[in-house]
């Protein structure tokens, strides 16, 4: 146990805010905030036939938003892969945050330059989390248990597929014991296509300043082209 339980802990807690992980040009969502999501019917998910897990592609670009509704946030977001690296990027210099999360050279990275009241060096060195990959992010994401159909209504309605996935500390087994929620992830994803991302709340490791724990990112755009990942030169080398 100790720092090496620890630091694998914080590794996947990262990773689930990254998908949540485990993506900067601005884009216009199909709402102001998060979109709201209706059942397809309640007969629907009483017994739903499970569809494939989703999975973050080796290349995707995608446009968006990113809401924190309790600090009245709504900034422009972007999620990018390029070659099994990935990069998101919510806000920039002139909105009130901003921050970046990479899966780079198999190594997991946060850095956040700005957030409300809470002073910090637009120029700190960012966090390599420890050793994560694509790989491992999509081995994580087929955890997630499938919560059952539902349409995201916006301009354009969306047909998606609501997973959650989560990390809890404390006892495996059933049976009463003290339990806490450590990370979690409510992941939309296209019903034709389980690799393209709609939404998504994320609590993890590397948005911990929210008071509430509630983080939204909703996409307008997303394509399975090659993005554009690039890793802050305050960041340490990924490891060899």
């Amino acid at each position: 146990m100790g720092s090496t339980w620890l630091r694998r802990t914080l590794t996947v807690a990262a990773a689930a805010g990254v998908a949540a992980a485990v993506a900067i040009t601005p884009g216009s969502a199909d709402t102001p905030g998060p979109v709201r999501a209706t059942l397809v019917s309640a007969a629907v998910l009483t017994t739903p036939a499970t569809p494939p897990h989703p999975f973050l592609p080796a290349n995707f670009r995608g446009t968006g938003r990113y809401i924190v509704s309790d600090l009245g946030i709504n900034v422009p977001f972007s999620w990018q892969g390029r070659n099994g690296n990935s990069q998101m990027i919510a806000g920039g210099p002139r909105y009130r945050i901003w921050f970046t999360n990479l899966i780079y050279g198999n190594s997991l990275y946060t850095v956040t330059y700005k957030w409300p009241r809470i002073p910090l060096d637009p120029n700190r060195r960012c966090d390599r989390v420890g050793s994560f990959s694509l790989r491992r992010f999509n081995n994580l994401l087929k955890t997630a248990r499938f919560v059952g159909p539902e349409i995201l209504q916006g301009i354009r309605n969306r047909y998606v597929d609501h997973w959650r996935v989560g990390i809890v500390l404390g006892q495996t087994r059933p049976g009463p014991a003290i339990r806490a929620p450590f990370a979690l992830g409510d992941i939309y994803v296209d019903q034709k296509d389980p690799g393209q991302s709609w939404q998504g709340l994320q609590f993890g490791f590397e948005n911990l300043y929210d008071p509430q724990l509630d983080e939204w990112f909703t996409m307008a755009t997303f394509s399975h082209r090659p993005g554009t990942v690039t890793l802050p030169p305050t960041c340490p080398a990924p490891a060899s």
